[in-house]
């Protein structure tokens, strides 16, 4: 594949990245006036450790950034991971230590909290900690700010300036989309009290922007302060706007619970005489009922319980998908995902330009080398951080874009097969079990030789432990399926244990056609053998099933089934 041909589709690929990427082409057609890298943000609250939403906005964002590489020929780029750790402690956690350690510190900002955990300066770098470290584990690019370093340190001072200067109209922004009774006491800013360090939610009457003069009610008492130099932090709306404006933010996705966030935002940030950033508003996850995922129902699914029971890219594969449909988030979804993701890495190498570019896979083995998702294009690193020139159409081009290491790669077992094979050895099969049946079906069957499929058998052993293992429930045959499975046992006794998985299948269609035993569909036979032999309602395919788990094995299963 040459640049150009690689150039030629991106530019007019319907893959979501590659379409919010032209967003930021749109913004900025001759690069950044300034000459800085676009600038790319995600942020967190302080108070919630990392999670799944974590992960898929980072590697959303970076795959966007990525796209936006490729269509520039490698201009520079810049990923922030913003902490927003100026916040108030609202109420004690439950889920820490040392919670009445907390309780005289509500309303102050968290970098001025005591570590519960007692390892770190203040509660907030403990969680910043934490957060660093999620994001590393998975080798993401990215840059970390904190809120209370910029606003302590003086480099949100200008930017606190021009609130107070545009006051009114940000007030005007603000109060049509509050209740009455909180009109009452809203304010742009949140002053950190003289007298006790709380973020006080309270009225602000401006007396002088420049110098960052404000007077407002502290404990009973009208005060005069200073709201420069971490003497207080922002209202959510104003402190995202803010943000975007100070730091200079090209691009931002956010779920769709922050709809109205970003449109009054995006308001607020040209009344600081700056630009709302491009971006995706995404949908948000459901559990398999359909219902919000929310951590006080506890009925999510953790990013831990997903990489026990299935892999990393499975997880970015899935993520990757329909962004702007809502999606369900459970264990059942994972095997599924596993086996899609895996078929469609195994398509990647064969396919033109234009269908590698819609492939997920091509996107998430481009990501970032570190992310664990594959190895990167050279069209999505060349330039990064080098002296690639800001405007996209003067780039130095990339070398051409060859496929990234491990596409056309396929798994020699799929993950729905390794499932049932270790449903029927059972919840106390080990992995050295389960490698000496893969050696009935994989040729040089080792796990050093396949470290992928080797990675997936630890998951499916946990994944039947506690997901399969205790609802199999194998049940006797009735009538005519003990009378197909006796010939079903005669015809795999007569055959050789060379016998392909292909040949072992068309052995299986035909006792299931043979019209003596009555079954109205093979689909019915099917569910004969699923149940009687695995213990369930569905299953692999047969003939790759025996061919795995070994014709005389699976003459022993039959003959359970029939005594």
């Amino acid at each position: 594949m040459t640049d150009e041909a690689l150039l030629s589709a991106a530019q007019v690929s319907k893959a979501w990245p590659f379409e919010e990427a032209r967003k930021l082409l749109k913004r900025y057609p001759e690069g950044k006036p300034d000459g800085s890298p676009v600038l790319f943000e995600t942020g967190y609250g302080p108070s919630g450790l990392p999670h799944i939403g974590t992960f898929q906005e980072v590697l959303r964002t970076t795959l966007v950034r990525r796209a936006y590489e490729v269509l520039t020929g490698g201009a520079p780029t810049r990923l922030v991971a913003f902490s927003d750790d100026m916040d108030g402690l609202r109420k004690v956690p439950d889920n820490i230590p040392n919670q009445g350690l907390l309780t005289a510190y509500l309303g102050h900002p968290l970098t001025r909290i005591p570590d519960p955990f007692g390892k770190y300066e203040s509660f907030a770098h403990h969680n910043n900690a934490m957060l660093r470290e999620f994001l590393d584990r998975f080798g993401f690019d990215y840059e970390f700010v904190s809120a209370s370093d910029r606003y302590n340190s003086g480099q949100f001072d200008d930017a606190l300036r021009g609130v107070l200067r545009n006051w009114q109209a940000i007030m005007d922004i603000m109060l049509p989309t509050l209740r009455e009774e909180r009109r009452q006491t809203y304010s742009p800013v949140l002053p950190v009290s003289p007298k006790t360090g709380q973020v006080l939610q309270v009225p602000v009457q401006v007396i002088d922007a420049q110098a960052g003069l404000v007077r407002f009610e502290d404990h009973g008492e009208m005060v005069e302060s200073c709201i420069l130099g971490g003497n207080s932090k922002l209202q959510w709306k104003v402190d995202w706007a803010m943000r975007w404006v100070a730091l200079g933010v090209d691009y931002e996705m956010c779920g769709k619970d922050l709809t109205d966030s970003v449109r009054e935002s995006g308001k607020i940030a040209r009344a600081l005489g700056g630009r709302a950033p491009e971006g995706m508003i995404y949908e948000l996850f459901l559990d398999e009922n359909g219902e919000k995922i929310s951590k006080s129902k506890g009925n999510g699914l953790t990013i831990e319980q997903w990489l026990t029971y299935g892999s990393e890219e499975s997880l970015g594969f899935y993520l990757f998908r329909d962004p702007k449909s809502a999606k369900s988030l459970h264990v059942g979804i994972i095997p599924r995902a596993v086996d899609e993701y895996w078929q469609f890495r195994e398509k990647l190498a064969e396919q033109p330009v234009e269908q590698q570019l819609g492939n997920p896979v091509w996107h998430l083995l481009g990501a970032n080398r570190a992310v664990g998702l594959g190895a990167s294009t050279n069209s999505a690193r060349t330039g990064v951080g080098s002296a690639a020139t800001t405007n996209p159409a003067q780039a130095e081009p990339v070398e051409a874009a060859a496929l990234p290491p491990g596409a056309g790669d396929k798994l020699p077992v799929t993950y729905g097969l390794l499932l049932n094979l270790v449903g029927v050895l059972g919840a106390q099969a080990t992995r050295e079990q389960v490698w000496s049946y893969l050696g009935n079906y994989v040729a040089d069957a080792d796990p050093a030789a396949h470290p992928e499929l080797d990675k997936l058998v630890t998951n499916a052993l946990a994944y039947n432990r506690d997901l399969i293992a205790p609802t199999l429930q194998r049940r006797k045959p009735e009538g005519n399926e003990a009378q197909a499975l006796a010939a079903l046992d005669e015809e795999l006794a007569a055959t050789s244990d060379d016998a392909t998985a292909e040949e072992l299948q068309n052995l299986v269609y035909e006792v299931g056609k043979d019209p003596h035993y009555g079954f109205e569909q093979l689909r019915d036979w099917f569910k004969c053998l699923y149940e009687t032999l695995l213990g369930s309602s569905q299953g692999p395919r047969m003939g790759s099933f025996i061919a795995l788990y070994g014709i005389a094995n699976t003459r022993k299963l039959i003959a359970e089934a029939l005594g």
